[in-house]
């Protein structure tokens, strides 16, 4: 589920306005205080004028108080204002900063695996975190500085068209030039600077592995390979970015050159003025000279605004990206959504599964795994999938668990369609322990606690006696108090496996999902956790996907996958007495376990 780069009208400002809107007020306000503000600096040159011609020109002295109150209550305000716009521009751009991460991450929480499985770390980290610090100081410091620049500058140019139209008309030819100058270089720099964020994103993915993998990388023994790929991108980086700079430099130094005109023209055609009117020359002077920073910010924000039209476009992208699972709107209506849930509609989930006629295929494979494909599950029962590693076992579960949806037919529990109640619902009721066990940052009791936040003492004890954990749990220095670091890198993986075992029987499923917990352990911990095996899959209905065959040979039924496709299905007796593809399987790990306890 990748996300469509289409460009989007309006740079996507509309698009963001319905997350933005709530900073309404203080954008009307600072964009008010930045108008009243830039028509003190419009008057300041005219109270020059006044100086020049009157007291000087004139030789007299008799509105000096008046002249000196006004300018001082003039400064003050604009001092007063400068202070509140500022205060004004730093809360939007923070709100907005807020506003849009919460968005992004709430969102990111409702998208399926496909997602994760097709964007990067860096990827996604990139468009919460980069991408909403650029529009948060678009709305905020871009809008405060264009209001007042822009205000000046018209200001400015009504001020010298009142005194003085002809010599107003030649500094007004640069306009022009500015336009046909945005119009040359804008498509060049929006690709230019899209392409340097999408190589930042690229190298945050780099460091994010280089971190997260430090260990793998280390014991493969492949620090130059990585340094010499992470090198290699920065370079890439570097090239691109030097270009977008030159880019950049070209663009500010041809228009810097366009508005540095304005002022020879009124130092060339403004001595006569001089002869006469010192202070009107003054004035044009001031003006000329004010508009040139006004003139270089409309460059730096007009490349500014093209740069961050990529962050919008990528972030708006992001908003937009549709989940391959969705509850539909009545669905929603009744029982609620994750963030939102009616708990009180809900139905109580007792644990019948049924695959009915269900054909699959992942959104992004063009062929079906799964092809009119019927499995009755009857709650109580102990389900095993088996097969070699990477034959497609974890598909089964992934539909059960909703976490893609069936290309046709339909998956039932409890007799009803899982579409026909909220995802919410059916998760709620399910503990699945993962092949590699996940901790969050933080203690092992608050990592118990996602499992059941209302447990008491005794359920949580009660959860590790039976995963036996317990003994874990009292050899850690502060017990259930021990912080677990982050992703649970504290703790050795059997720990972390007995751990996460104990969160998934924490919440009472009613249907517990076991993804080859015990392919990564060491002896004595599949040991323990085959013994809580054997005990919490009573009174519920169970899947174990399997990578030793001997501990699920008293299962219920035995799916035998191959290739992405059930081969095979029935018990461990029925299947051996077939002599078919489970029992190579079977007879192929016996013979090697055999002869590993023979070598020790």
């Amino acid at each position: 589920m990748s996300e469509k780069k289409t460009k989007l009208p309006f740079f996507g400002v509309p698009k963001l306005w319905p997350f933005i809107r709530q900073f309404k007020p203080m954008i009307l306000s600072m964009i008010v205080l930045n108008l009243i503000n830039s028509l003190g600096d419009i008057l300041l040159p005219l109270f020059q004028r006044y100086a020049l011609n009157h007291f000087v020109g004139e030789g007299t002295l008799d509105t000096l108080w008046l002249y000196i109150a006004l300018y001082v209550a003039m400064i003050s305000t604009m001092a007063a204002l400068t202070y509140y716009c500022t205060r004004m521009s730093m809360k939007v751009e923070m709100g907005t900063n807020q506003t849009l991460r919460n968005q992004a991450f709430t969102h990111l929480q409702t998208l399926s695996f496909s997602y994760y499985n097709q964007n990067s770390v860096g990827y996604i980290h990139s468009r919460v975190m980069s991408d909403t610090e650029r529009i948060g100081a678009l709305f905020s410091w871009t809008i405060s500085d264009g209001v007042w620049q822009l205000a000046y500058l018209i200001g400015a140019v009504i001020v010298m068209l009142a005194v003085n139209a002809k010599l107003a008309l030649y500094v007004m030819l640069i306009l022009p030039l500015i336009v046909l100058l945005f119009s040359l270089f804008q498509s060049k720099l929006v690709a230019a600077n899209r392409q340097v964020r999408e190589l930042n994103s690229q190298i945050t993915g780099d460091i994010n592995e280089g971190i997260t993998g430090a260990r793998t990388i280390k014991t493969l023994a492949i620090e130059e390979r990585m340094e010499r790929d992470f090198l290699g991108d920065t370079a890439k980086l570097r090239r691109t970015a030097v270009h977008a700079a030159r880019l950049r430099g070209l663009f500010a130094s041809t228009m810097g050159l366009a508005s540095s005109m304005a002022l020879a023209i009124v130092l060339w055609k403004g001595g006569l003025i001089a002869r006469h009117e010192v202070g009107t020359f003054s004035m044009f002077m001031s003006y000329a000279q004010g508009m040139m920073e006004p003139v270089r910010w409309v460059i730096d924000a007009i490349s500014d605004f093209v740069t961050t039209q990529v962050n919008i476009e990528r972030l708006v992208r992001l908003l937009e990206t549709k989940s391959d699972v969705v509850d539909t709107p009545e669905v929603i209506d009744k029982y609620g959504d994750a963030f939102e849930p009616k708990r009180e509609n809900w139905e109580e989930l007792h644990g019948d599964i049924a695959f009915e006629d269900v054909s699959f295929r992942y959104p992004d494979g063009d062929e079906m795994v799964l092809e009119h494909f019927d499995l009755k599950i009857p709650f109580g029962s102990n389900i095993a999938i088996v097969g070699e590693t990477g034959a497609g076992k974890s598909t089964l579960v992934n539909l059960v668990c909703r976490f893609y949806e069936p290309t046709e037919g339909r998956v039932l529990i409890d007799g009803r369609d899982a579409r026909e109640r909220s995802q919410l619902w059916l998760h709620s009721a399910i503990g699945y322990v993962l092949q590699t066990p996940h901790l969050f940052s933080g203690t092992v009791r608050e990592n118990l606690l996602y499992g059941n936040p209302k447990a008491t003492e005794a359920e949580i004890d009660r959860a590790l006696e039976l995963v036996s954990a317990e003994d874990v749990v009292a050899r850690l220095e502060h017990g259930l108090d021990t912080d677990v670091g982050e992703g649970g890198e504290l703790l050795s993986t059997g720990e972390k496996q007995l751990i996460s075992f104990a969160r998934a029987i924490l919440a009472d499923p009613r249907i517990l999902v076991l993804d080859e917990a015990t392919s990564s352990v060491d002896t004595m911990t599949e040991q323990k956790i085959q013994s809580a095996i054997d005990t919490v899959i009573r009174g519920r209905t169970s899947i174990v996907i399997a990578h030793r065959l001997s501990t699920i040979k008293n299962a219920d039924c035995i799916l035998v996958v191959k290739s992405g496709r059930i081969v095979e299905r029935g018990t461990h007796a029925e299947l051996m007495q077939k002599r078919g593809y489970y029992r190579e399987l079977y007879t192929r790990q016996y013979e090697d376990e055999a002869t590993a306890n023979v070598l020790g």
